[in-house]
């Protein structure tokens, strides 16, 4: 559903969109299939005064977020195309302004506005080349690591002016995957050692922008007026997106506090004042009006993986609007008295189905370990026994700030091994981890592949001596991060894991990003020894006592194929006996037949790991 007023909203069924009109309760047809049909569109944007629409058509993917696609404009009042020579036939991002008619396009590393659908396109910058200026739109590494979205121009509030930020990678050296090797030389503005965080509109006369140290553990939060001067300057380890209060004097931003839990504070004047504290953490600022603010956060019942929706009135008095839960997914539509007015999706109909089938359950926990809780989720085979022996499978990320172990409703593998194959699938958060407080989370700053690559071998044993897991048949498998902490867990010769499978896996952090791997190891020439002692292939000696299983793309721009290659080299260069799949052309995520595929083959691997031969 997408919001288009206060009171209507859009929602898409059977190929065409409905209009939900929430104070008449009127529904009527907004876009039809044909319309869609007439130009192959897979999506649409209406425009802000909703007169116009811009079906999306052509969509080729490009990195994780970024992609090109044709834009054709609809009149709503007159139900006719629009003939627009000037937009070309593929583009890298398309934005409506937030009032209006407005558009801004980035065509060939070059941002163009028009300020209306029949205007001419007015080119704004002309120094874009492919590889080397790219305006409004991110580099590879911006893209992955800082955005995480394909934007990097911003409409004002008004849809007065447009901001965007240009990348030079002239310097960067232009070959087909930019490997670690010297000092990139790219400079933003004055700032030659900082990173571009996050810019946000204040009014259609201000901006605020924030900054970090490459090393980015400051952060600093500074206002550009158009008439005069003016700085705030505000430190935190990592930056989220600051809401603006609703006088323009102040914004709302999550950051640690003195007790290192991430909570909501009130900058106003340069002060940062708190306006939520507590032994648990806020995940997101929703929305802030006039005296309310919304957020999310893990709160209640003192459940890291779990999330609820906050009311905060301005005088800070809560209460709960909505509570996730781990049953099947409930979408309803609710007033700010929390009255129901609607439901969306019940998922009746996947219930009954499911009902027919013998599922697995759930149970969730946590481990002791010193002064910390670390939670365990384990899906349990239909028609447990607790006093059988089952084959256990941990499914591990383990990276910085993740989290495995929550309340999320999922049918996936985990799914299938529990009901088909009778595996214990468990997920555990060890320290690194995130929402339980910066001290958790801090301890692997400067040491990757340390203490969350112990503390699963650690859980592996405290499963164990639970009573129903096989410690003959014990596995692990992971994806990316994950696939590097597989993999460093069956290096380090515990003795625990029969066999695991590392999908994607980083073999040296030299290998990868920047942005990244120095945010949580800073550079080689400052941490020196921990980069050393990080690695895979450091280990591949002791990958002769399990099974191993290694999976790569080799078209993988995040983890690039090299770090499996060097991961296969070392292995044979040890004559250590493992398994390895290729996926000719595919990316970081596997995707098409080949995502498929992968599952399929991890499947046998574990049949074949888990027979008793």
């Amino acid at each position: 559903m997408r919001w288009i007023s206060d009171h209507e909203y859009l929602h898409q069924k059977d190929g065409s969109v409905f209009l939900h009109n929430l104070i008449t309760g009127n529904n009527s047809e907004f876009l039809s299939s044909i319309t869609f049909d007439q130009v192959a569109a897979s999506d649409y944007v209406v425009s802000a005064d909703k007169r116009y629409v811009a079906f999306k058509s052509n969509w080729t993917k490009i990195w994780r977020h970024s992609f090109t696609a044709s834009y054709s404009l609809y009149d709503l009042a007159d139900s006719t195309f629009l003939s627009t020579p000037d937009i070309p036939h593929r583009v890298h991002l398309f934005a409506w302004a937030p009032i209006g008619n407005k558009m801004a396009f980035v065509w060939e590393n070059d941002v163009y506005v028009k300020t209306s659908p029949t205007a001419k396109a007015i080119q704004v910058t002309s120094n874009g080349k492919h590889n080397n200026i790219l305006n409004g739109i991110p580099d590879w590494v911006y893209e992955e690591e800082m955005f995480s979205s394909y934007e990097a121009m911003w409409w004002s509030p008004g849809g007065r002016y447009l901001a965007y930020a240009e990348f030079n990678d002239t310097l960067v050296q232009n070959i087909e995957y930019s490997w670690y090797g010297k000092e990139q030389q790219v400079v933003l503005f004055f700032y030659s050692d900082h990173y571009l965080a996050t810019v946000t509109w204040v009014t259609d006369e201000r901006i605020a922008v924030q900054w970090q140290k490459r090393r980015q553990n400051e952060l600093r939060f500074q206002i550009y007026d158009f008439s005069i001067v003016g700085n705030t300057w505000i430190e935190n380890f990592s930056p989220s997106n600051p809401t603006l209060s609703a006088d323009k004097d102040g914004f709302y931003i999550v950051m640690s506090d003195n007790n290192g839990y991430k909570h909501i504070h009130h900058v106003t004047g340069g002060t940062a004042t708190a306006v939520t504290s507590g032994t648990w953490e806020v995940i997101d600022i929703l929305k802030v009006t006039s005296n309310t603010i919304y957020y999310s956060s893990n709160q209640y019942g003192h459940k890291p993986g779990g999330r609820n929706i906050i009311c905060l009135d301005i005088h800070y008095i809560k209460y709960v609007f909505v509570s996730t839960g781990p049953g099947l997914p409930l979408y309803t539509l609710r007033d700010n008295r929390d009255a129901e007015m609607q439901v969306l999706e019940d998922n009746m109909a996947l219930e009954g189905l499911l009902s027919e089938i013998h599922m697995p359950t759930m149970r969730r926990g946590f481990i002791k370990q010193g002064e910390f809780n670390l939670w365990y989720q384990m899906t349990l085979p239909p028609g447990f026994d607790k006093s059988k022996k089952y084959p256990l499978l941990i499914d591990v990320y383990a990276g910085p700030c993740s989290q495995k172990a929550d309340y999320r409703y999922r049918l996936g593998w985990a799914a299938y091994l529990a009901s088909t194959e009778k595996v214990i699938v468990a997920s555990f958060d060890g320290r690194g981890s995130g929402y339980q407080g910066d001290k958790l989370m801090h301890s692997i700053y400067r040491r990757l592949g340390t203490y969350e690559v112990e503390d699963q071998i650690t859980a592996a044993k405290e499963f164990t001596n639970m009573g129903f897991v096989d410690k003959g048949r014990i596995a692990i498998w992971g994806w990316s991060y994950g696939g590097y902490v597989t993999s460093m867990v069956l290096g380090a010769g515990s003795g625990v894991f029969k066999c695991g499978m590392a999908v994607a896996p980083v073999s040296k952090w030299d290998y990868y990003d920047t942005i990244y791997t120095e945010r949580y190891m800073n550079q080689p020439s400052e941490n020196l020894e921990f980069y050393k002692n990080s690695t895979v292939t450091a280990r591949a000696k002791n990958f002769k006592s399990v099974q191993y299983l290694l999976v790569h793309g080799t078209a993988d721009d995040n983890v690039h194929f090299q770090q499996a290659a060097q991961i296969s080299a070392a292995l044979v260069e040890e004559q250590v006996d493992f398994e390895a799949m290729w996926y000719t052309d595919k990316d970081h995520g596997l995707d098409g037949s080949a995502n498929q595929h992968v599952y399929t083959h991890m499947s046998h691997f574990l049949q074949r790991c888990f027979s008793n031969e």
